[in-house]
């Protein structure tokens, strides 16, 4: 067995669940935003009565926050793939991909890198001068992996930082900030390659190891020859108030 097999088997063994990306230390890098999510969650989350994180994944951002600001009010999340929600360390996790609240629930709603965001609902599940906060996954992120893969690509049609004002606008709320930012992001080797398109799905949808194998092990060869595959990441934060 060459590297490249021995990489790959080891990129196929490692547990999906969850979105702690400890496994790539070392092997893979990538730019944070400036305005550090995490914290700006922890900001809000301790006046609020009531918060609610969307699509928490493995929980492990806003337990953060939740340790970092101490809330007295109640909090709640929510996740659809059960197996990031059997494991999620946020207190009072709901098994869905909706939002089955009553109206005006939450004077606070979070979400970091929603597979999508039901405006109209969150708008909805907010109290009036309730605060929509959330990290979104930018138009044409990681370009570069995707385009590796599939080969060239049109150029991206959603997700742009207008579209997303439009979205929250249309849906009654008012922005009160919206950033983009492009960050740089280094793998290593061709492990991290393959462990990051199993778990973040929507870079390449319905990537496989054995599918993708022969684009892997071309990616593998330009590491090998540069010491390392960039791409580039896109974030948008909004912050919206109903």
């Amino acid at each position: 067995m060459n590297d490249f097999d021995a990489l790959l088997d080891e990129a196929a063994a490692v547990p999906l669940e969850g979105w702690d990306f400890a496994w790539f230390e070392g092997r893979a890098t990538e730019q944070r935003p400036g305005w550090g999510y995490a914290d700006l969650v922890a900001e809000r989350l301790g006046p609020a009565r009531r918060a609610l994180d969307v699509q928490t994944g493995g929980g492990e951002v806003f337990s953060y926050a939740i340790r970092k600001a101490h809330p007295t009010g109640m909090v709640v999340a929510t996740e659809a793939w059960m197996p990031a929600a059997a494991k999620a360390t946020v207190p009072h996790v709901v098994a869905t991909d909706g939002l089955p609240f009553r109206d005006g629930s939450f004077d606070l709603v979070v979400s970091r890198h929603p597979v999508g965001t039901d405006w109209a609902g969150t708008a909805r599940v907010l109290a009036e001068g309730g605060t929509f906060l959330s990290q979104q996954i930018g138009a044409g992120s990681n370009r570069e992996l995707s385009e590796a893969m599939m080969g060239p690509l049109p150029p991206p049609e959603r997700q742009h930082p207008e579209q997303i004002r439009a979205a929250a606008e249309g849906a009654g709320l008012r922005v009160r900030r919206l950033e983009a930012v492009r960050l740089r992001a280094e793998f290593y080797d061709v492990a991290a390659v393959a462990h990051f398109l199993r778990k973040v799905v929507w870079t390449v949808p319905g990537f496989t190891i054995g599918k993708y194998r022969d684009q892997l092990r071309a990616v593998h060869e330009e590491i090998t020859v540069k010491g390392m595959f960039v791409s580039h990441a896109t974030r948008v934060l909004i912050e919206a108030v109903r």
